[in-house]
């Protein structure tokens, strides 16, 4: 009988999850469970890397020396989860600030605010008490997953470095220790602030190259850009 696979710290690993609060899911990557939560959502492949925390600390370390397409539950505390709560964090905001935007904020409204998840507590007169704090900041969660398999494609390594700190996949190119990003110049913001980590994760360097993105005569447009209202 051949010993089963485990997974260590530094593997790139597709998992399968689901986090529970009180019994109910709060997030997942399972089609049945991501449906409960918003029918609108889609399941979406999740790779991460064990030890680099890209995911809460608790479910990052329990994907040590876990046994390939075995199921695991696990109980995340919430210093090891989504943290404490702040009372720093709860903040007073002008009403004029939301009105400006054209938003009438009112009490249990979530808002992205500075790309920051916030919702609004009460509103008194013209303050909106707001609470910056993730929802599950201070609360313990429960956490379901598998381990789908190791992940030995270097293509398939960088392009989920880049789906989690680019939000997307830019154009690239390997070439032996590098990997050239390619495209326009506000780009290069994300592979200077990213090198460092890329080069931690993979041990390979990051560098760009600026692509200018061609201009069409005045009066020309693409078929699909063409306002058939007009």
């Amino acid at each position: 009988m051949t010993k089963q696979e485990k997974t260590k710290k530094g593997d790139f690993v597709e998992l399968e999850f689901t986090g529970y609060y009180q019994g109910k899911s709060f997030d997942s990557n399972v089609e049945e469970n991501i449906k409960k939560i918003n029918p609108e959502a889609k399941a979406e492949k999740t790779v991460v890397v064990i030890g680099q925390r890209l995911v809460i600390g608790g479910l990052d370390k329990a994907l040590e020396e876990k046994e390939i397409g075995e199921e695991y539950e696990i109980h995340v505390p919430y210093k090891e989860g989504f943290g404490e709560r702040k009372r720093e964090l709860v903040k007073t905001i002008p009403l004029n600030v939301f009105t400006k935007q054209k938003i009438n904020p009112f009490p249990g409204q979530t808002l992205v605010m500075d790309d920051v998840l916030a919702r609004v507590i009460t509103i008194s007169g013209a303050r909106v008490i707001t609470d910056f704090n993730n929802p599950l900041a201070g609360k313990d969660v429960d956490y379901k997953f598998k381990i789908k398999r190791i992940i030995i494609d270097e293509k398939e390594k960088i392009e989920a470095l880049f789906k989690f700190f680019f939000r997307a996949i830019p154009k690239y190119e390997i070439k032996e220790n590098k990997i050239i990003v390619k495209g326009p110049k506000p780009l290069v913001g994300l592979v200077i602030l990213y090198k460092d980590k890329f080069r931690e994760i993979i041990d390979k360097y990051l560098e760009f190259e600026e692509e200018k993105i061609e201009r069409r005569e005045k009066g020309k447009a693409k078929e699909s850009e063409i306002n058939l209202g007009d």
